[in-house]
């Protein structure tokens, strides 16, 4: 197989990655009924074909002749890239962007099997049937317009890569701050139970005001007709402000309890200075967290959401594990 100059291999991946981006669109619009824009990156280019194609094309040079060492070498390559890629990405991301969990004989949802058998297959295909017209193709290419060529597309490349990056930093911080959100209110929630319950107030009228499903499923039906005829950006936001909203009306009924029983404390004649003392600190404390958490939730913006979401509808079987509930919550988002 011919060696290739730098600018010829940056040509080749970036040509395998197109070629990845088309395929794997397809076959995922044609599973989800409707058009998916596939991948990580803005712009139709899947950086996991692309070097996964170069990474096999190395690997089989010097068995190019040799189908069974092509297919085991590639399979090896492949494999590896894959799993190294999903394990980096979602310990960078908190997102899983491809999982086999569900597969048979996977090693920690990064590869499995199935996956390496066809990684196999893929090498056969591309080295024997494949890459030979890409390479005949590559050849007409003028020498003194590779590298001018390759450093466009890189450059091009690089600024998509960064703001997919961001996005993709994006969608993790999202996701941490919902689930922090989503313990706080619990944890807020129960506090200000104790406390409800102290000062005599109802705990079960308490807990209906403060349940998010609940207030969640009661502000859905009342904007559900409304929202429908609405355009996807303008539904999302929508939903954000439903989403937001359920959640400054627990974190109202919170502070509203937890003032109350702040204004009853000198009710309880049998406390003593010292406990009154420390009681109220305690319940100051607890009111500035449930304001600090208002405050936070107004001054968030749409913008951070729609890059999250596009990134999800392109990756619809993306999961995480440490942060499945937000996850769920967002991907929600981008159906109603």
């Amino acid at each position: 197989m011919h060696i290739y100059t730098t600018g010829q291999w940056v040509l080749l991946f970036f040509f395998y990655c197109f070629c990845g981006w088309v395929w794997e669109s397809c076959y995922v619009s044609l599973c989800q009924r409707h058009w998916v824009n596939r991948g990580f990156l803005h712009g139709p280019l899947l950086p996991i074909y692309g070097s996964g194609a170069i990474i096999i094309l190395l690997a089989t040079i010097p068995v190019a002749n040799d189908l069974r060492l092509v297919y085991l070498f590639g399979l090896l390559a492949a494999t590896a890239l894959e799993y190294v890629t999903g394990d980096v990405m979602e310990r960078i991301f908190k997102v899983r962007y491809w999982d086999y969990s569900n597969q048979k004989f996977n090693l920690n949802g990064h590869i499995c099997l199935s996956s390496s058998v066809a990684w196999g297959f893929f090498s056969i295909l591309l080295v024997r049937f494949v890459h030979p017209p890409v390479a005949r193709l590559l050849a007409r290419v003028p020498a003194l317009c590779v590298d001018p060529l390759a450093f466009a597309l890189t450059a091009v490349f690089t600024v998509d890569a960064v703001r997919s990056v961001q996005a993709a930093l994006d969608l993790r911080d999202i996701l941490v701050r919902a689930m922090e959100e989503n313990e706080e209110l619990r944890r807020l929630a129960k506090r200000a139970e104790v406390y409800a319950a102290f000062a005599g107030d109802d705990l079960r009228r308490f807990r209906e005001r403060t349940e998010l499903e609940k207030a969640l499923l009661q502000q859905r039906v009342e904007e559900q007709l409304a929202e429908h005829r609405q355009a996807r950006a303008e539904r999302v936001e929508a939903s954000l402000r439903r989403l937001t909203g359920a959640k400054l009306e627990i974190l109202s009924n919170i502070s509203g309890a937890l003032e109350t029983c702040r204004d009853r404390l000198e009710e309880h004649a049998g406390l003593t200075p010292e406990t009154l003392a420390q009681r109220r600190e305690e319940l100051e404390s607890a009111i500035r967290r449930v304001r600090e958490r208002e405050a936070s939730l107004r001054s968030r913006s749409a913008k951070a959401y729609h890059r999250s979401l596009r990134i999800l509808r392109a990756h619809p079987s993306a999961t995480a594990k440490e942060l499945g509930e937000a996850l769920e919550t967002l991907k929600k988002l981008g159906k109603d």
